[in-house]
């Protein structure tokens, strides 16, 4: 007589190994692309935490009379910006198909917004923030990420082949792309407005824009930021710094001087962490554009090349992640953020070894900053998520492997 066991095993239906095998390697591990992803954009978060509470202690101190004001509110946003990434990483990527219109006009809105007299909240000459309540939120900051949702959606319903004609490729991101541009030079962030130049031609490039449409509308976009540098006094001063900072020692080129003794008093292994001299009011906003600076100080050559590692590491996840994403739209979005994060980078870390001029652009997941850490967190969860889909879709790809059949006894 059968035994119950046997008689459950042979009604139920049994998986095949080969089955089992591609469900498994789907699921997150340690070595999984979208694990990795968060792990490395936790990694700078906490490199970003710790080197707040060093390089601000001295003027949170001298102007609240707490050394942990600014690490404080900087823990708030990284709570804020940890459940974006774990809800951003859940949801699937290919239902916000629809919302990179919403997302562009959102964005467009909230630019117009922030320059209403007495709306939008003024730091140094600046009027880049709403405030709402107790926080204040940074419009351009979404923008980034909107153009990006925007771009990939437009591009994601047009086929490559007919990149050829210039006007059918061209449109409508660059009327988007010089939208967001003019808004966000009337604040005016110069800084932001290169970010989002660079991340529309970015996308046409990926999208299969042809390069001789490229070449001119980028020098076109050059000679226009170009101009927009020396249309203003203190930009027109920022490039002359660059170009010689001991020029003027005590004031254009003091910045980008006092940067440099940092990175070059750390050395090989740095001064200590907190033994910063430079945060001493030194180097103006160390704990935010200028971070990286004493990084350098307090943890050497070896502090921040391991940074250097985290974020190239990260670009690389990013790449991959595009090339293996399941659709259109997925390789687009993730090839935008990705474009986004490693060139804001960049951008900062030039500045502060005085290779690029200064434009106020914070180091993304590293430097204080609200707005910055949540919206980038946030897009890093969607590159997380295009990840976890692509690796689904692969295991769903691989060929079943050859299943020996075999035939169960029963037992009388």
């Amino acid at each position: 007589m059968a035994s119950r066991s046997d008689a459950v095993q042979v009604g139920r239906p049994r998986a095949s190994s080969a089955t089992r095998s591609r469900a498994a390697e789907s699921e997150l591990r340690l070595g999984h692309p979208a694990v990795l992803i968060g792990l490395t954009a936790c990694a700078l978060v906490v490199v970003g935490l710790v080197m707040i509470l060093s390089a601000s202690s001295v003027s949170s101190f001298a102007t609240y009379g707490s050394s942990f004001w600014f690490f404080k509110k900087q823990l708030l946003w990284v709570a804020m910006g940890a459940v974006g990434l774990l809800v951003a990483s859940r949801f699937d990527y290919r239902k916000l198909a629809g919302a990179g219109y919403l997302a562009y006009a959102l964005a467009v809105l909230l630019l117009i917004v922030v320059l209403v007299p007495g709306v939008g909240v003024s730091v140094g000459g600046s009027a880049r923030w709403i405030a709402i309540g107790p926080i204040q939120f940074q419009p351009s900051e979404m923008a980034k990420l909107a153009l990006v949702l925007f771009g990939a959606e437009v591009f994601a319903r047009k086929k490559e082949s007919t990149f050829g004609d210039f006007s059918h490729a061209m449109l409508p991101m660059i009327p988007a792309i010089a939208v967001l541009g003019l808004l966000i030079m009337m604040q005016p962030d110069l800084g932001t407005t290169l970010i989002i130049g660079n991340i529309g031609m970015s996308l046409l490039f990926v999208a299969g824009a042809r390069l001789r449409h490229l070449v001119p509308v980028g020098l076109a976009g050059a000679t226009v930021a170009l101009a927009a540098a020396f249309s203003a006094d203190y930009r027109r001063a920022r490039i002359l710094a660059f170009v010689d900072p001991w020029a003027d020692p005590l004031n254009t080129g003091y910045q980008t001087i006092q940067s440099l003794i940092a990175l070059g008093s750390g050395g090989w292994f740095g001064v200590g962490l907190g033994a910063s001299r430079q945060k001493w009011m030194y180097i103006p906003n160390a704990h935010t554009d200028f971070i990286y600076a004493i990084l350098g100080e307090e943890m050497g050559l070896l502090g921040t090349l391991s940074v250097l590692a985290l974020f190239a590491f990260l670009t690389y996840m990013g790449v991959r992640t595009a090339r293996r994403a399941p659709d259109r739209f997925g390789m687009l979005l993730a090839a935008g953020i990705t474009v986004w994060i490693s060139l804001q980078a960049l951008i900062n870390i030039g500045a502060v070894t005085a290779s690029l001029p200064i434009t106020g652009v914070p180091l993304p997941l590293v430097s204080f900053g609200g707005s910055s850490l949540v919206i980038t967190l946030i897009a890093v969860g969607m590159l997380a998520n295009i990840a976890l889909q692509g690796e689904r879709a692969a295991a769903r790809r691989r060929p079943r492997a050859p299943v020996a059949s075999s035939r169960r006894g029963r037992t009388a």
